[in-house]
């Protein structure tokens, strides 16, 4: 029999004209690596929130440490070992990594600076994890952030690690090193419960994966018994036949040209965008490419360069400049770049083209209505209303609020950085069916993207970033997972 080291049983949350979780059992054993999997609004986030008493259930038990509890709360969860890592990570960034990690813990006297740092050279060593613990958490990049924060639940004792979406902001390199620290775990007998839309990531590292759908529980199977195919059918209800739809791009029309572009991360850039295609950005973390988007959409200073607009030179120094000529941008942190949290969907998708819904500077409100429902029902944003705030929506509901708000503003030009980040499988197909609709109606996206797989199925060119400057560029016919990488690689 397993060894549970953690139960729920008939778990259910309600809130305000939703059901987040509805008669959700699920066993974990110790020193497994427990998938949870299910598309966005599934439940996921509120079950971590559950286990970690962040907030409490309606309904069901918990049972942990051989003790049950009717409602988790922080201080129980942590005493039972239970830790989580977010995908915001919650560090102290004016702090050192040696006072994060041993931040909370008893001392006598006066701080010992040396014993903390070597407290924490003594945790990161089974690891291998080289990182200076006298260096600021707000002077690392994010993969070395993520590390400190599962060093600081091992310094814990945690006997459960919750791991949010953690490949989301890695290299290929550092997601290897993620694996190797997980399988380490693993031998200590630490179950970690592992959340990942990415499916490659699910049959590498994990020995179970739960489905949920609609916050309900569907089954739990091991990952050597199942595959890609079965498990998205479990997920999304239905057989997706296609992960990219097909398409024929003719090429010839050109609708942006970019001459020469100097910015805070780039070097003398030119490229050309036709009209109805895709044309993909590839590049290691750090590469220039959000920042040459950002440059030429006027939210980062151009110190050089010139950009045309169907063969107009365009003078773009703002964000609204931007978006008067044409150009719509989807960020790659759309939380806080891309849509107001705290505001309605309603308010999100109008704010882009207020003009157009007013009237001698009168706002229609039944105009911000009407198009809040066209494209709310266009892009099956799942609501209970137009009026729900964006922060209480799902990654995936809330990113095509996001791409709502760019249609609404009649964007001809579309950039997507990231598109499908932090999406699940079922969001992601809609998302790729929405792009392929675009340019079928004329419409020219650049697409930002790490996942190669999207990468090489969605664009009709890449253009390759290395160190701030074009390394390469393939066309369909020449495109391989292995010439791109060493294109982003190039000394």
């Amino acid at each position: 029999m397993e060894d549970i080291v953690l139960s729920l049983k008939n778990i259910t949350k309600r809130y305000p004209g939703v059901v987040a979780l509805d008669d959700v059992s699920i066993d974990f054993s110790r020193g497994e690596v427990h998938a949870l999997l299910g598309e966005n609004g599934a439940g996921k986030s509120t079950l971590i929130k559950v286990i970690s008493g962040a907030i409490e259930n309606d309904i069901g038990t918990i049972m942990v440490g051989n003790e049950t509890y009717h409602k988790m709360n922080p201080k129980i969860s942590r005493g039972h070992g239970i830790e989580v890592i977010y995908q915001e990570y919650n560090l102290i960034n004016s702090l050192t990594v040696a006072e994060n990690i041993c931040l909370g813990a008893k001392s006598k006297g006066l701080v010992d600076y040396k014993a903390m740092e070597k407290i924490t050279n003594d945790i990161f060593q089974p690891y291998h994890i080289n990182i200076n613990p006298k260096t600021l958490v707000r002077d690392l990049t994010p993969a070395h952030q993520q590390l400190v924060e599962i060093a600081k639940a091992i310094s814990k004792d945690a006997k459960i690690i919750i791991m949010d979406e953690p490949t989301a902001q890695l290299t290929v390199a550092e997601v290897e090193h993620l694996y190797d620290i997980i399988r380490t775990l693993k031998k200590k007998n630490v179950t970690i419960i592992f959340i990942s839309h990415r499916m490659e990531e699910i049959f590498t590292i994990t020995d179970k994966v739960t489905i949920m759908r609609d916050g309900q529980y569907v089954t739990t199977v091991n990952t050597s018994q199942t595959d890609r195919k079965s498990l998205i059918a479990l997920m999304v209800g239905r057989e997706l036949t296609e992960t990219y739809p097909k398409r024929d791009c003719v090429r010839e029309e050109v609708v942006l040209e970019v001459r020469n572009i100097y910015g805070f991360k780039n070097e003398n850039v030119s490229f050309q965008l036709h009209k109805g295609e895709i044309l993909g950005f590839s590049g290691l973390v750090g590469s220039g490419r959000t920042e040459l988007m950002r440059a030429i959409f006027g939210a980062d200073k151009k110190y050089g360069g010139e950009v045309f607009i169907n063969g107009v030179k365009s003078y773009i120094k703002s964000p609204k400049d931007a978006i008067a000529k044409g150009i719509g941008l989807i960020p790659e942190d759309r939380k806080w770049q891309g849509c107001f949290l705290n505001m309605t969907i309603e308010w999100n998708i109008a704010i882009s083209n207020i003009k157009t819904l007013s009237k001698k500077f009168i706002v229609s409100d039944k105009k911000i209505k009407n198009q809040a429902e066209i494209y709310s029902d266009r892009l099956n944003i799942k609501t209970p209303s137009i009026l729900q705030k964006v922060g209480n929506l799902s990654g995936g509901n809330q990113q095509k609020v996001v791409l709502a708000k760019v249609l609404a503003g009649n964007s001809d030009i579309i950039i997507f950085d990231e598109p499908t980040r932090g999406i699940d499988v079922g969001a992601r197909h809609e998302i790729y069916i929405l792009m392929s609709e675009l340019v079928e109606q004329g419409k020219s996206i650049i697409m930002i993207s790490s996942d190669m797989e999207e990468l090489i199925g969605m664009s009709d060119r890449v253009i390759v970033l290395c160190e701030g400057k074009i390394s390469g560029e393939l066309n369909k016919e020449e495109f391989s997972q292995n010439q791109i990488l060493e294109l982003a690689s190039i000394d």
